[in-house]
Order: structure tokens, then sequence, then C-alpha cells
């Protein structure tokens, strides 16, 4: 039997430094500088953040050491050129993968952020040693962990859309089993549109296999069958989503359309994966029925509903207890207040879902200050929630019928919400980030 081999080869950054210098880092070679400048950057890719935040890290770096680096990201690959002194050093670095890691990118800014101030006392192998721990860290949460986080995210997605108990039961069960699987086949490298699909249907059929046996044990209604649906609400990649559209807004297009058509993918292949799994079944998305709470006890719900979602979503994104609950005191005020706004003034969701990503940019900006979180780790899992992954599921799912106009009409509503949503957040880093406000 054949022993398979990477497609990606790892790069022995040792292999490029001289071990034996112990002069400062400001007095390395241009391509020991580089070898920072690259790893840097290719580190902040892994954790899952855009072009604009990659390219800042770089710069840092190459500005503390001395040197100009120009850089072209996109979402697996970062091709960089530095320049000392007439002398140019270019490399190409790529990944195997990509996925969201909160934790190790604020650890990595800390890094960025302290690094000038070291560069005269720390050799270039000594950097390589801080940034060899910072890539070896663990993750914080076990697969079981995570498929606890994504079943309470995946029950309060339920009742924010509007479901009542029975079908928050089961897409708790749904969710929780089908992350489980897909982390399982993540830890083993399987490739994406297996893993996406495998944790689709495994959602799926889990979510139907509980509301029949509520059927069969307790007489539950059929009209809870559309609730399948939220079960598979942890797969949409709402990080890469609004993240590639932030790209775009700074024209970093590469990367903005990778990130794009990478969420994209993921989407396309867990809706087409419900519809099957669906199909299969008999079920078919359907309104939920409407729950009888007034004025009062709804918002409460929702509140609490919407930082457990944000909560349980951070935790999926690999953030600390404390960070996942600073986007979850974000997430309940913003979420809260673009719902009541979309029910109670009747203006368009589209809009609502600018005004709550606005704020969630505003608040996070204001706590940055205060707690030292990278911004990113705060705005986006604070307004994944807001992502409309049922309209998305319904546009496909009726085009998969030959129903051109329902599905077109679901997947224009989706479209405007997620073009929304980042648009919220570009606008709000506009007005509180100088650096992000000036195209230089």
């Amino acid at each position: 039997m054949s022993q398979l081999r990477n497609q990606h080869m790892p790069v022995n950054w040792y292999d490029i430094i001289d071990t034996e210098n112990i002069t400062p880092a400001s007095e390395s070679s241009l391509k020991e500088k580089a070898s920072l400048v690259g790893r840097v950057g290719l580190l902040m890719l892994s954790a899952g953040t855009g072009a604009w935040r990659v390219r800042a890290s770089m710069n840092k770096i190459s500005r503390a050491l001395n040197i100009t680096c120009n850089a072209d990201i996109g979402l697996l690959a970062i091709a960089y050129t530095c320049i000392e002194n007439g002398e140019t050093y270019t490399n190409a670095l790529s990944l195997r993968t990509t996925g969201v890691n909160t934790h190790k990118l604020s650890w990595l800014e800390e890094f960025s952020d302290n690094f000038a101030e070291r560069t005269d006392r720390y050799s270039v192998e000594q950097f390589h040693r801080i940034l060899d721990k910072i890539e070896s860290l663990p993750m914080n949460y076990k697969a079981w962990h995570l498929a606890f986080a994504s079943a309470f995210a995946c029950c309060a997605f339920t009742f924010l859309l509007g479901g009542g108990y029975i079908e928050m039961i089961c897409a708790f069960l749904g969710a929780g089993i089908g992350n489980f699987v897909r982390k399982l086949l993540l830890e083993r490298h399987i490739t994406l549109f297996a893993n996406v699909a495998v944790g689709t249907v495994s959602a799926c059929c889990v979510y139907v296999l509980s509301i029949k046996l509520a059927e069969l044990l307790f007489d539950v209604s059929a009209i809870h069958h559309s609730g399948y649906i939220c079960s598979m609400l942890f797969i949409i990649p709402g990080f890469p989503l609004i993240t590639g559209v932030i790209d775009l807004s700074k024209l970093d297009l590469r990367s903005g359309i990778e990130r794009v058509t990478y969420a994209l993918l993921i989407i396309i292949t867990a809706t087409l994966s419900g519809w099957v799994t669906a199909s299969v079944f008999r079920f078919a998305p359907s309104d939920f029925q409407a729950l009888e709470l007034n004025l009062a006890l709804m918002i409460l719900f929702r509140l609490i509903a919407s930082f457990v979602g944000v909560f349980g979503f951070s935790l999926m994104f690999n953030s600390t207890v404390k960070m996942a609950f600073t986007a979850g005191i974000i997430g309940m005020i913003v979420n809260t207040f673009r719902l009541e706004l979309v029910e109670l003034m009747s203006i368009p969701a589209s809009i609502g879902a600018f005004a709550g990503a606005f704020c969630a940019g505003l608040l996070a900006s204001a706590l940055k200050k205060k707690i030292g979180f990278p911004r990113i780790t705060l705005t986006v899992p604070s307004i994944v929630i807001m992502v409309p992954g049922m309209f998305m599921y319904k546009g496909i799912y009726f085009m998969a019928l030959n129903n051109i106009s329902e599905g077109g009409m679901w997947l224009t509503k989706a479209f405007m919400i997620v073009l929304a949503l980042p648009l919220g957040l570009i606008t709000a880093r506009i007005i509180t980030d100088k650096n992000f406000r000036k195209s230089t």
C-alpha cells in the first residue's frame, strides 16, 4: 500500500536562517528578516483573518526590521518581496487548508504589537522559537466540547428564527452530532466537500430520527418537520463570508474573491446535501408555528438566545471563554436590536442587518481599548448569528425543485443581508479606525 504524501510541503524555517547567529534580528541578513515577515503572515492567514489584517501584521514586522515588504495575499497563499538597501528577497508560501482560530490570532496580534521593542535584544532564531510555541498552541476544546457549543448555538438560532421548543430540542441533537462528526473528519484531514457533506447529512438525519421518534412517542405534529434546516446551520461559513467582503472593500480583490468563493463552496455543498437528505425523508421547509409570547418575554428570550448563540459560535472559532463571553454580550445587544427594528418598525431585513453590524463594530472598537482583544475576534462572531443560513438553504432548495421564482426570492433576500453585514462593520471601522479609513 503506497504511503500518502503531503501535497503542501511544510517549510522548515531553520533551514532558511543561521541558527548559530546570535546577533539581534535588527542586524540580521535580509533573508532571515524576511523569514520572520513571511512566517507571521502565514500564521495570521492560517488563523482565518483577512488579507488587510495579514498585511498589517507583516508591515509591523517589516518596519521594525527597517525593511520594505510588498505582499500578494490569497486565501491559502502569500507571495511577498522584501527589500533592503537595493537587495531583494522574494518568497511564496502556502497553507494546505484554512480555518478560524481566534485564540491564535490574538497571540499573533500581541506578538506583532510587541515585536518592535524586542528587535535589538532577540535574535531571529529566538523569534522563531516564540512563533513555534504560538503555532503549536493546542486547540482549546475537544470535538465533544465543540459539539455542545454547536448544539447550543443552533438551538438558540432555532428560537431566533421562530422555532418552538420541539424544533429547538431536535436541532440541539442534530447540530451537536453533526458538528461532532465533522470535527472528527477534520481531525483526520478529510477534504472539504466530504466533511461538509457528511456533517450536514448527519445533522439532518439525527433531526429526522428525533422528530420521528417524538411523533411516535408523544404524538408530535408534522408541522415541526421544517426545523431540520436549523440543525445544519453550524456549517454556514460566516467568518470567511464576512472577511471576504471586507477584503473586497479594501481592494484586496484576490483574497476577497477567494474567500467568498470558498464560502460559496461550503454553502452549496451543505445546502445540496441537506436538500438530498430532506428529499429522501420527504421533509420540506415551511414557516414555523407562531410563538405566543408577549413583547417583554420575546425580547428577554431573544437576548438570552442571542447570547447563547454567539457564545457557542465563538467557541467554535476557538475563542477563549472570556473572548466568547465578550462577543456574546455584544451579539446579545445588537442582534436583539436588529430583530426588534425589523419586527417593530417594519424596516427591511437588510437595513436591520446593517444597523446591527454597525453597532457591533462600534461596541467592539470601544471594548478593544479596554480589554485588548483583536477587533475581528469580537465583531465577526457577534454577527455570524445574523447570517441568513435558512434563507440560503430555502433558495437552493427551491432552485433544485426548478421553482426559480421562489428560490430566486430567498437567495436575493440572503444576498442583501450578507452584503449588509460586512458593510455595517466596514462603516463602523471607517469611523473608528483612521488606518482603515485611509487608502495608504
